[in-house]
């Protein structure tokens, strides 16, 4: 499990063996070390910019993002190459699944608009493991939406760098970025690294 240093309750899970948001006996081994319920409210993510506020446990619905004010309500998505982001306010918390698409769509914005609608201020924001530019081959048509952020992958094509671009879009808040690629880390899932089933959750939650 990473725990961001500086963070009151952000977690990103390694070694997956099964999705938590599904799996009863993966999600309680994630809450019992995190000391944490096993109620989580969480999404059907759609590479989307949709955010919905959490007030009670469970599938919420279509979105990307969720938000909430209630304490103790831990707040999930899971992720296999994707961003997962937690960003925390002074008594709220989010959570972000940002994709290529998500991040061009806006739901990092989407989420710090949400909290701020919920009369708070978000302070600072961790990004989770993602695909590193040194493995996320991506076509023109993708590239080109993430003007400054085109890189190279390890063989030599072209890539995004999908932290960088979303620490731009959280320009304003204390950032701090795992740097962890889940196609080269074996800790983590990587859907393009061949792994088509499991899953890696991140959680916030208001203590």
């Amino acid at each position: 499990m990473i725990r961001p240093p500086g963070f009151r309750a952000a977690a990103f899970e390694t070694l997956a063996v099964d999705d938590a948001r599904h799996d009863p006996a993966a999600r309680r081994a994630v809450a019992t070390e995190l000391g944490i319920g096993s109620d989580w409210a969480y999404l059907h993510q759609v590479h989307g910019a949709t955010v919905i506020e959490a007030t009670a446990p469970g599938l919420l619905g279509d979105a990307d993002g969720i938000v909430t004010t209630s304490r103790g309500l831990p707040l999930v998505v899971a992720t296999a190459d994707c961003l997962p982001i937690v960003i925390e306010g002074e008594g709220s918390i989010g959570v972000a699944h940002a994709g290529w698409r998500g991040l061009a769509m806006g739901i990092i914005p989407a989420v710090l608009s949400a909290m701020a609608d919920l009369g708070d201020r978000p302070l600072r924001a961790a990004i989770g493991p993602g695909i590193g530019p040194c493995c996320y081959e991506v076509g023109p048509e993708v590239a080109e939406r993430f003007p400054g952020f085109v890189s190279t992958t390890s063989w030599g094509t072209t890539s995004i760098d999908l932290a960088a671009a979303a620490a731009d879009q959280l320009a304003g808040l204390d950032v701090w970025t795992s740097g962890r690629c889940t196609r080269t880390d074996p800790e983590l899932r990587s859907y393009r690294g061949g792994d088509l089933v499991h899953r890696q959750v991140a959680v916030g939650w208001l203590p």
